[in-house]
């Protein structure tokens, strides 16, 4: 037979596209040609696929070599079609068997003694073989991470010749198991030192999913409050832990499949660009807000990154999700992140510290923070002041507070209770809001002169009715109170002239 199919998977974000390699051999010179948009790694794979067929003790036709990587106008990059184009042209010119070749679906690298090498974005591959029902053949270095696809038909091949052995037979090869989870120690809330007010704040913040702003000056304690937040957060379901997974799979920075199961945390630098923070490259790669996805964003020292990072976080805060666009690409990765943030009251940092320290004149302050665009802060749900503590109150004798699990324990019966509304509050939509957050007719008019006088957006209105919410939830009440309301509106310092002194 002249002609043969092999499938494989193609990487284009988040998904695994199907790629139908086509073999098709034909009289005239010997040549190989490779069609269907291919990359330079990938017309490489010439080279490698008769170096490895030759040292398999395979015959290389020596005739001319169609190869038609499809579809032709999805673009093919990286050294994950080797496999697939070495058993194509072997099941082409009749030395394995072209029909149960073409049942199963293939990925790795070869090396040019025959040995298969791991590749990139393997678990999205996986899921997808799965919902198609094909095996997947893939390299050792692969498998554990392919295992994390639940009910995927995943086999180990460590060369081309295990896997030419097996094509009429996966049974031969060991299927992929997943390793033993394992989770790294979270910080613990009880290390924190007094702070109650940020407390209760982090506690709302997590039990709602919503956005936090600390604000203080240096050394009160505001990144020692965010590292906490992963300690008080449930743990990923399997779903939200997958997508995770899948996003740090194509991400080129490596997936642990022993800790899959833990919320990212991330905290870039405040030198990182745009690109770093929303992604880039060519093809394009997810950046910081997709590997936070279902996890903790921590942006220290706010007004010290560049205007254009920060813009680049509106979107993906409202939609969950961030298009990268390139001229010849483009990619959409989720980007349903917690968003924690700290920054100094101004310049010097000690504004409105009970010190006095502070030399910075009111407008040397405002031009400060305006570093941080007004529809940036409009997003955060929880902007709160973080004071210096006394050197009494730092004392390894003083009383500490709530532990992590304590605390944690709070969050997850609050997160049941939205949960079972259908959505985080953070998440609510316009509807949904209107059904569980109704007010009294005294509290609605508190809430309406509290816009009126802080000058708040219809958004940030929405954000309070979401925060008080989740106040009413943590408090076991059906109902949004005075008190909740009251404690929501609290929230909103930066929208309060002259808060911190300033």
């Amino acid at each position: 037979m002249s002609l043969a199919l092999v499938h494989s998977r193609a990487r284009c974000g988040v998904d695994a596209p199907l790629v139908r390699v086509e073999v098709h051999l034909s009289g005239g010179l010997p040549a190989t040609q490779i069609v269907g948009l291919p990359e330079t790694t990938v017309r490489e794979s010439r080279e490698r696929v008769r170096a490895a067929l030759l040292c398999a003790r395979f015959d290389y036709p020596q005739r001319r070599i169609t190869l038609n990587l499809g579809p032709a106008d999805l673009p093919k990059e990286g050294g994950r079609f080797d496999l697939a184009i070495a058993l194509g042209i072997l099941a082409a010119s009749g030395q394995i068997d072209a029909e149960q070749t073409s049942r199963h679906e293939f990925l790795g690298e070869l090396a040019l003694t025959g040995e298969l090498r791991p590749v990139e974005g393997v678990l999205p591959a996986a899921i997808a073989s799965a919902e198609a029902g094909r095996t997947l053949f893939v390299p050792p270095g692969n498998a554990a991470e392919a295992a994390l696809a639940e009910h995927a038909d995943v086999r180990i091949a460590r060369t081309l010749l295990e896997a030419c052995a097996s094509v009429d037979d996966p049974q031969r090869l060991p299927r992929a198991q997943r390793v033993a989870t394992e989770q790294e120690a979270a910080l613990d809330l009880v290390d924190v030192r007094g702070q109650a007010h940020a407390r209760r704040a982090l506690e709302v913040a997590a039990a709602g999913g919503h956005h936090l702003l600390l604000i203080g000056s240096p050394g009160c304690g505001k990144t020692l409050l965010a590292s906490r937040m992963p300690g008080i957060l449930p743990e990923a379901s399997e779903a939200e832990a997958l997508q995770a997974a899948a996003i740090a799979s194509v991400s080129g920075l490596g997936l642990n499949p022993r800790r899959w199961r833990q919320r990212p945390f991330r905290a870039p630098h405040h030198s990182a660009s745009p690109a770093a923070l929303a992604g880039g490259g060519n093809p394009p790669h997810p950046g910081e807000i997709s590997l936070a996805h279902h996890g903790v964003l921590f942006l220290d020292e706010l007004p010290e990154w560049s205007r254009n990072a920060l813009e680049v976080l509106r979107e993906p805060l409202e939609s969950g999700h961030i298009r990268i666009s390139r001229a010849a690409r483009s990619a959409v990765y989720p980007a349903r992140f917690q968003l924690v943030t700290a920054m100094n009251p101004c310049p010097c940092g000690w504004a409105g510290d009970r010190s006095n320290r502070c030399l910075c004149t009111r407008e040397r302050i405002l031009r400060y923070r305006s570093r941080v665009s007004g529809p940036l802060l409009d997003r955060i749900d929880l902007h709160v002041c973080v004071p210096r503590l006394s050197p009494e109150e730092l004392r390894d004798d003083t009383p500490a507070g709530e532990s992590s699990a304590i605390v944690r324990a709070r969050v997850l019966a609050a997160r049941e209770v939205q949960l079972a509304r259908g959505a985080l509050n953070a998440h609510l939509d316009s509807r949904g809001l209107r059904d569980c957050a109704h007010l009294d007719e005294a509290d609605q008019t508190l809430l309406e002169q509290a816009i009126e006088r802080l000058q708040l957006s219809a958004r940030a209105m929405h954000r309070i009715l979401r925060v008080a919410r989740t106040i009413a939830d943590l408090d076991g009440s059906e109902k949004i109170q005075r008190a909740h309301l009251t404690e929501a509106i609290g929230y909103r310092q930066l929208d309060r002239g002259g808060a911190m002194g300033a």
